[in-house]
């Protein structure tokens, strides 16, 4: 049985993001986010899906997360092959949207990647 949960109401209709960078980034994603994000009183903030439109267009969303989080671990393609198993050629048509990512190779990847696997589906 389903329960009914509370759901939290956000300020401005803005949400919270919390996200991992390598140090070296911090202050130029926040330079980044000061020129997207509205200043306040202002409504021209964008979506999470009007910002992955506009800058990864004609890109799957797997095949970014897939890039996004290897790059984040610090591996190269052939390490990832290493470590999964998975062809390196492969790996990189799944980058390049070019081959779909099976639920099995989903879950090697993301054992590799410490990320949950259902982002690259």
């Amino acid at each position: 049985m389903l329960a009914h949960t509370k759901k939290h109401p956000t300020d401005d209709g803005l949400v919270s993001l919390q996200f991992r960078v390598h140090p070296a980034n911090v202050e130029r994603i926040k330079r980044y986010v000061e020129t997207v994000e509205p200043v306040d009183g202002d409504n021209g903030g964008i979506t999470a899906d009007e910002f992955f439109d506009k800058y990864f267009t004609g890109k799957s969303r797997w095949a970014v997360a897939l890039c996004g989080y290897r790059t984040r671990e610090g591996l190269t393609q052939r390490e990832l092959a290493d470590k999964t198993g998975i062809p390196q050629r492969h790996i990189s048509e799944m980058e390049n949207g070019k081959r779909t990512i099976g639920k099995e190779t989903a879950r090697k990847m993301a054992a590799a990647m410490n990320v949950d696997y259902r982002v690259f589906l």
